[in-house]
């Protein structure tokens, strides 16, 4: 069995899925303007340094979602998916998610990116397996501004691989070939468990990493 493995953000997408949804809450005027750019840009920061305090991005990020029904939630992120994800959905990403598919790998979605905002970009690529940073919500199916169980973020990726595959009676073991597709140094621990890690579209940092130790490059919207 192979295995294939996602990244979402400046990987598959031209663009983060994440910091764009906190610039579209701004735009539906459910947030102080300055003060949420301000901390939203904060955060990005703080991922793209590789230094993100996960659960207090997510306290912040899901603060004016708590305030929303549900109905309101599914509305606004048809919205957003029509407005800002859909444009961007490029074909040469899709046919590479299509070409392992066809191969018949078992594919997965990995992400640092909520699974509220995330889900319905995976079922655009077709990818029915989605690893994400889990809301944690209430009695009521309400979000309540807490992460629940491991963060799918840095070594938490690997972990929750290694339960996702565990929960189909699979391990890393079981698989002939690994390959792990992302643009940035956040997931050199899921890199460093794959056969064939390709630097996808790569920042800075992991082109360095990837070009010392021979690792393959690939760019995806050039």
């Amino acid at each position: 069995m192979n295995l294939c493995l996602f990244d979402l953000d400046d990987t598959l997408l031209p663009l983060d899925s994440d910091h764009a949804w906190g610039e579209f809450v701004i735009s539906l005027g459910w947030v102080d303007e300055p003060s949420f750019r301000c901390g939203n840009d904060a955060f990005f920061a703080q991922y793209k340094a590789g230094k993100l305090d996960v659960h207090a991005y997510i306290e912040f990020a899901t603060r004016p979602l708590r305030e929303r029904s549900s109905d309101q939630l599914a509305a606004a992120h048809r919205q957003f998916m029509q407005g800002i994800i859909e444009p961007q959905l490029r074909e040469s990403a899709r046919d590479l998610v299509r070409s392992h598919q066809a191969s018949g790998d078992l594919v997965a979605l990995v992400t640092a990116t909520n699974d509220f905002v995330t889900a319905p970009i995976a079922a655009a690529f077709g990818i029915p397996s989605l690893i994400a940073v889990q809301l944690e919500r209430d009695a009521r199916g309400s979000i309540t501004g807490r992460i629940r169980g491991t963060p799918s973020y840095r070594e938490g990726k690997v972990q929750r691989v290694e339960e996702w595959l565990g929960a189909q009676g699979v391990s890393w073991g079981d698989c002939e070939r690994v390959t792990v597709y992302s643009d940035s140094l956040n997931d050199l621990p899921l890199l460093e468990k794959a056969t064939d890690p390709v630097a996808t579209n790569p920042t800075p940092a992991l082109l360095s990493v990837a070009t010392q130790r021979g690792w393959r490059t690939l760019n995806l919207f050039t």
